[in-house]
């Protein structure tokens, strides 16, 4: 069960067509595992669409604002399980991803970071941010650091550990300049996550400082 979702900013943002390609790319992603986020954005759409239709209107009415946000917080009822499959028998990335880099996880180029560390950049042609494929070996843990901007983390596999909270197939981390951290891979699977970053990490080691330039993070 997915506990972990998108915030109502960013999912705004999407459904305005606001967002940079890294960042759609991941929200779609977790639209296609998230049957509540899919109905989250079904109403952000439907709001935008009736705040564009009352443009030339003098007011919005309180009651139809509630009403509309209202059914944007309802679950539509549809069944979740085609959007889940199984990880044995279907692609482990979700179909807007999987499409995106033209295949699934054995199909790509991973480059190995360090040991029990791989990663797959991918290209978008859009600056803003950047989007990669990570895949941490079991126990891993990623060097203690903050951020410079924002960035999102899409688990994909295994699980993350990442303060408090364990994160799994499905769920979302968002932080930002305000975080300091140190996430780790849990026990089993190898944990592999889609991460979008708007600014470079900002890393407490001096060697992982020194290392950060070859690895473009």
């Amino acid at each position: 069960m997915i506990k972990f979702h998108i915030s109502d900013d960013i999912l705004t943002s999407y459904a305005a067509g606001g967002l940079d390609l890294a960042s759609s790319l991941l929200v779609a992603s977790h639209l296609t595992l998230c049957s509540h986020c899919r109905s989250r954005a079904t109403g952000a759409d439907m709001l935008g669409g009736y705040l564009l239709d009352s443009l030339e209107e003098t007011a919005v009415s309180p009651t139809m604002m509630a009403d509309v946000m209202l059914h944007a917080q309802t679950p539509k009822s549809v069944d979740p399980s085609p959007h889940r499959p199984s990880q044995s028998s279907h692609p482990l990335l979700p179909a807007p991803l999987g499409e995106y880099v033209g295949g699934d996880v054995s199909q790509l180029r991973w480059k190995r970071l360090a040991p029990k560390v791989h990663q797959v950049v991918i290209q978008t042609d859009d600056t803003r941010s950047m989007a990669r494929l990570l895949r941490f070996g079991s126990g891993m843990t990623v060097p203690s650091h903050g951020h410079n901007g924002r960035e999102l983390t899409l688990v994909l596999s295994g699980s993350l550990c990442d303060r408090d909270i364990i994160l799994y197939r499905g769920d979302v981390a968002e932080t930002d300049e305000r975080t300091e951290h140190q996430p780790y891979a849990g026990t089993g699977d190898d944990c592999i996550c889609l991460a979008v970053t708007d600014a470079p990490l900002r890393f407490k080691s001096i060697f992982a400082r020194l290392l950060q330039p070859f690895f473009g993070i």
